[in-house]
């Protein structure tokens, strides 16, 4: 099974946490070997792209959008496998992307200009997860 999209669930799970203040999007993405824009050909490029490069221009339209919201990617790492979890599994990039409320990131997330950037995304993606995350919790140390 392939996750790239919210569903109405997951959705109305998010908001009824009632996240108060900052959140953080922990992004973990597989790409696909070729970018698959069967859905949208409009968009394809004209020779055929990685998934890495379809994310590429995904990421070129998105992050204007994503500051004009109060938005920023704070980190950005090459993955790899797990050291625990799944031996199988893999994730090729992963983010943390920060934003200044729910509501900045559901208004980030309604433009009709993200959306269209949005196809960029799922050509590119064999694989996600995205993992909403409050920000702010206290660290706390155990002592020996």
């Amino acid at each position: 099974m392939r996750y790239l999209h919210p569903t109405d669930a997951t959705a109305r799970a998010l908001i009824a946490r009632r996240i108060d203040g900052p959140i953080l999007m922990l992004n973990l993405l597989r790409f696909r070997a070729e970018a698959d824009y069967a859905a949208t050909p409009q968009l394809a490029p004209e020779a055929p792209v990685s998934g890495a490069e379809a994310y590429g221009r995904y990421s070129r339209e998105i992050t204007p959008l994503l500051e004009a919201t109060g938005g920023a990617v704070i980190f950005e790492a090459e993955g790899g496998g797990w050291f625990i979890g799944p031996e199988a599994e893999h994730w090729d990039r992963v983010l943390i992307v920060r934003q200044a409320s729910l509501q900045s990131f559901f208004a980030f997330a309604g433009d009709p200009a993200a959306q269209t950037a949005l196809a960029h995304r799922t050509a590119a993606l064999a694989d996600s997860r995205l993992l909403p995350m409050a920000a702010g919790l206290p660290f706390t140390a155990s002592a020996p």
